[in-house]
C-alpha cells in the first residue's frame, strides 16, 4: 500500500510464517544412520538453534522477552522465543521487503513468538534419512517475518523448503474501516533472494482473497556426493549408484509433491 494509512489504535493483524526444510542423505548401514542422526543432532542442537532465532529476532526488528529450550533425548530438539517489537516512531514505515542474508528454541514475544523443532528420522531398509526442521514465526504490528527468509533458507543446507504465510485477523483505519492485510505481496517468492529463485525448482498455491501464500522449492542441483554419509562414492559400481541416486531422487519428489510415488523411472548419473 503506497499511501500510509493511519490506524485506530494498535495494528492488530498477525502475520505467520511456517518454514520447513528438510535435509536427505543415504546411510548404507544402521551403524552409519545412527552416526547420521548423531551428527543431526550435534550439528542443530538446542544452543545453535537459540543462536539462529536470535538472530531471526533481530533481523525482523524485535527483542527477546523469554527463551525456552530442550535437546530431547534420544533425538530431536525444541526452542521457543517470546519476543516483542522496538519501539518505534510514529512515522515508521511497515518495511516487509526481503531481508538479509546470513552476515552475521522457541522465543516468546509480546504477542509474538518464534519457535523451531528438528525431527531426524531413518528408514531401515532403503537406507534413505531424512532430517526435517520446522521454524514458525508470529508477529503482530509493524514487524514482519517475512525478512526473515533469505537468513533462514541460507542458514541450513535445505533440500526441499516449504513455506506458508499468512495474514490473520484484522486492524482499523482512524474512518472504521477494517484492513485484512496492510502490505502488498503477490508470492512468498516476491521475498526471496535472486540467488535462492535460480538454485530451487519453486511451485505457488496461494488464496488471495484469504491472505495465504504456500511456496514449495527443490533444490536445482543434485551431486551424489552431497548425499552420502559415510559411504565413499568411488567404492560403488555404476549400478550401485544408479540406485542410490533413485531412492534419494524418490524421497526428494515424495516429499515436494506430498504423495508417494510407486515406480521410479531409471536414473543415469553424469
Amino acid at each position: 500500500m503506497k499511501d500510509k494509512i493511519r490506524l485506530h489504535g494498535f495494528n492488530n493483524l498477525t502475520s505467520s510464517l511456517s518454514f520447513n526444510i528438510y535435509d536427505i542423505c543415504y546411510a548404507k548401514t544402521e551403524q552409519q544412520r545412527e552416526e547420521y542422526i548423531d551428527y543431526i543432532d550435534e550439528l542443530y542442537n538446542a544452543e545453535r538453534l537459540t543462536q539462529i532465532l536470535k538472530d531471526v529476532t533481530n533481523i525482523i526488528g524485535a527483542h527477546i522477552l523469554n527463551i525456552a529450550r530442550q535437546d530431547y533425548d534420544p533425538h530431536g530438539a525444541s526452542v521457543t522465543v517470546l519476543i516483542a517489537e522496538h519501539e518505534l516512531s510514529s512515522d515508521a514505515e511497515n518495511d516487509v521487503g526481503p531481508g538479509p542474508l546470513p552476515a552475521t528454541v522457541v522465543a516468546h514475544l509480546d504477542k509474538s513468538h518464534v519457535t523451531v523443532h528438528t525431527y531426524p528420522e531413518s528408514h531401515p531398509d532403503n537406507g534413505i534419512s531424512t532430517f526435517r526442521l520446522d521454524i514458525d514465526i508470529s508477529t503482530c504490528g509493524m514487524i514482519s517475518p517475512l525478512k526473515a527468509l533469505n537468513y533462514l533458507i541460507h542458514s541450513f543446507d535445505s533440500d526441499i523448503v516449504t513455506m506458508d504465510y499468512r495474514v490473520r485477523g484484522f486492524t482499523r483505519a482512524v474512518d472504521g474501516r477494517k484492513l485484512f492485510i496492510d502490505h502488498n505481496i503477490t508470492s512468498i517468492q516476491d521475498y526471496l533472494s535472486e540467488d535462492t529463485k535460480k538454485a530451487y525448482q519453486m511451485i505457488d498455491v496461494n488464496v488471495y482473497q484469504e491472505n495465504m501464500f504456500h511456496t514449495k522449492m527443490l533444490l536445482k542441483d543434485f551431486d551424489l556426493d552431497n548425499y552420502l554419509f559415510g559411504v565413499d562414492k568411488n567404492k560403488l559400481t555404476f549400478e550401485e549408484a544408479a540406485d542410490i541416486e533413485s531412492r534419494l531422487r524418490k524421497e526428494m519428489l515424495e516429499i515436494f509433491y506430498s504423495r508417494n510415488i510407486d515406480k521410479m523411472p531409471s536414473v543415469i548419473s553424469d
